[in-house]
């Protein structure tokens, strides 16, 4: 009786984890994450229309591309089911910037991430100023969804 909710093997961990989940539209909030035409995004306004005489509700999504700041839009059936993307965003150490515009960091347990280029706008110059300018220990935060990633904020570590 106890191995009744026994789980396969090969489902723990991380291996296969998918990059979304989905998600009933009624569901969402502002502020969260949804998938809009393939892009992570995060939603800056909804609203619900009321049921027509033969539909069903309609909810107006409204929301921001966290990678390209692109606004997009997405008029969908209350009840139907979206994609949300699972977001992640980690702290590393800024040990360098190579010539070729990406930077060079390193984890918390010392391992290096060398595939991050270098943000543009407000993030780089943030980066700038503590890393190149002050000569400041530097955290850089990526945040990671669908297969991409990106630095989106950088501040002074603790020594």
């Amino acid at each position: 009786m106890a191995d009744e909710h026994a789980f396969d093997e090969q489902a723990a961990g991380d291996a296969g984890a998918s990059t979304t989940f989905p998600m009933q539209c009624s569901a969402l909030r502002k502020n969260g994450h949804v998938v809009i035409k393939g892009r992570p995004c995060k939603i800056v306004d909804m609203s619900t229309s009321k049921t027509g005489k033969h539909g069903h509700a309609k909810v107006h999504l409204v929301a921001i591309d966290i990678f390209t700041g692109k606004k997009l839009e997405d008029l969908s059936p209350s009840t139907h089911n979206m994609d949300v993307p699972v977001v992640k965003r980690s702290e590393y150490i800024l040990v360098d910037i190579s010539d070729d515009g990406f930077l060079s960091l390193m984890t918390s347990d010392g391992a290096e991430k060398n595939d991050v280029r270098m943000p543009e706008g407000e993030v780089a110059s943030k980066i700038n100023k503590l890393f190149l300018e002050e000569e400041k220990e530097t955290l850089v935060t990526i945040q990671t969804a669908m297969g991409e990633e990106a630095a989106i904020d950088a501040k002074e570590g603790t020594k």
